[in-house]
């Protein structure tokens, strides 16, 4: 099978091509670099934007299959420039739903429920509460009736691979460098729930899912949890670390538990990967000074986007 990865050298795109790279498959990346200097894995690369329509349609046409990861992700990097952000996450989508007749497995978010205090599966009703969750809505459209598998996410964490940029800019590894470095953690409310996931299960799910058939929404998670029961299980890692939780006001007001028993039984996604697996392989990298400057922005979206936001032109 011929797979197209757009994104595919960022955060999942780096777990899944080392799954991918001992398959019979042919996998070709798509990137644009947004967030890397260069790309040096042993895969066929093509350095795009996905708004280069003409560069991509060359790519569409040679693909069987087509793994869409490229996005603007975080509700903080999407409201630095809403404009770009619905043309990256929500127009492209629409344009490659006319353009692609083949397989495309999407990656969305669980951020489209909102804030909401029921249990959520994928019929319970959304409520986008950001532009990135909304522009993520509005491309899950585009590609309902499309030979189409649609996984709406949890809050990602972990260690994708040994070369991909890794994220600290989401909730356990944010509190694991920070319960390394600071040997304290500020919890605002603590009462709110996050589905979480790892990313290195995501891609599996990605991966498992190639040449399926079924299609249409599927929640992705391995559990939900309160942030402060969340910063217990960071504590349990950091033994002296300390826990402060403060009054919210300002800070993320998002809170949803979702079910992921549709992936379990249709697909027969089981995560394998805990919170507590996690945590120490991120440890790990910290005690042996395998990320030097924890603090650099390139390690989230947001910081990055906003020091740099000439990335971000239209093109």
């Amino acid at each position: 099978m011929k797979i197209l990865i757009t994104g595919g050298a960022g955060y999942i795109g780096g777990a899944l091509t080392d799954i991918l790279k001992d398959s019979n498959h042919s996998v070709r990346v798509y990137d644009s670099l947004l967030y890397e200097e260069n790309y040096r894995k042993d895969m066929d690369f093509i350095f795009g934007d996905i708004r280069d329509q003409d560069k991509l349609k060359k790519q569409l046409k040679w693909a069987d299959t087509v793994v869409w990861l490229a996005a603007l992700v975080g509700d903080g990097a999407c409201a630095l420039n809403p404009d770009i952000a619905v043309d990256i996450n929500q127009q492209s989508v629409k344009w490659l739903s006319s353009n692609f007749d083949g397989r495309i497995i999407f990656t969305s978010t669980c951020s489209v429920y909102g804030a909401q205090r029921t249990m959520l599966d994928e019929n319970s009703p959304a409520g986008p509460l950001s532009v990135y969750a909304s522009s993520k809505l509005a491309a899950e459209e585009y590609l309902k009736h499309k030979n189409a598998l649609i996984f709406r996410l949890g809050t990602l964490f972990g260690v994708g691979d040994l070369f991909s940029r890794i994220r600290l800019d989401l909730v356990v590894n944010i509190m694991t460098v920070r319960a390394f470095k600071e040997g304290e953690l500020k919890v605002f409310g603590g009462e709110q729930y996050r589905p979480l996931l790892h990313v290195r299960d995501a891609a599996r799910a990605i991966y498992e899912n190639l040449d399926k058939t079924e299609t249409g929404i599927f929640n992705l998670n391995k559990e939900n949890i309160k942030m402060l029961d969340l910063s217990e299980i960071v504590r349990n890692h950091f033994p002296k670390l300390k826990i402060k939780t403060e009054k919210m006001e300002f800070q993320d007001s998002r809170n949803y538990r979702v079910k992921n028993q549709k992936a379990k039984n249709i697909l027969k996604f089981e995560p394998k990967l805990s919170i507590d697996q996690g945590i120490e392989e991120l440890k790990q990298l910290l005690q042996e000074n395998r990320i030097r400057d924890v603090n650099n922005e390139r390690f989230s979206n947001n910081l990055f986007l906003t020091k740099f936001n000439t990335h971000l032109q239209k093109v």
